[in-house]
């Protein structure tokens, strides 16, 4: 049989069966004409799906767009404020969560001193250092700097205290 006698009939659930088809063998212009139209016409729009070709597309048809307006003084003022005041919440969260860690460091340093207290000093400290910065891509570099510092010295405990375990639960074993 002849390959072009042969076509692929669309079947339930995206299968295909495939059919001989008697009769004169036919050109694949000669099949896909129904579905193009005329010579010369462009195929039809996408019936299937009506979706963006790029992702400028997408977020063009999807994302509100706002006015271009001339901000005056105090629009700008409120807009500065605003973003302040998301900056300062974060910060407030990680300086909380700062203190919630150190109850965690009881064990003293060197001089005596728990190290809760200067791991409480020492964040104190370096967020009054960072209390003017106004630069929004600075803070939020500080901000991310310290989530991955608290978690870095969580993830630190959290190790040391299961090889402590671990060592004693070693010493017990061979000592029973």
């Amino acid at each position: 049989m002849d390959p072009n006698q042969i076509r692929t009939l669309p079947q339930h659930r995206g299968r295909g069966t495939t059919m001989a088809v008697a009769g004169r063998a036919r050109g694949s212009a000669a099949v896909l004409r129904p579905l193009l139209g005329a010579p010369g016409m462009r195929p039809p729009a996408r019936a299937i799906h009506e979706g963006p070709d790029t992702i400028e597309e997408l977020l063009d048809r999807h994302l509100v767009k706002k006015p271009a307006a001339v901000l005056d003084d105090d629009a700008l003022e409120a807009e500065a404020r605003r973003r302040l005041t998301s900056s300062r919440r974060e910060a407030l969260g990680l300086y909380r969560d700062i203190l919630r860690a150190t109850r965690l460091f009881a064990w003293p340093d060197d001089r005596g001193v728990p190290w809760r207290e200067v791991l409480r000093a020492n964040a104190r400290r370096e967020f009054e250092e960072a209390r003017g910065e106004r630069d929004p891509e600075v803070v939020a570099r500080l901000l991310i700097g310290g989530r991955d510092a608290v978690q870095q010295a969580l993830d630190r405990l959290a190790d040391a205290s299961r090889r402590a375990i671990q060592a004693e639960e070693a010493k017990r074993r061979g000592g029973a």
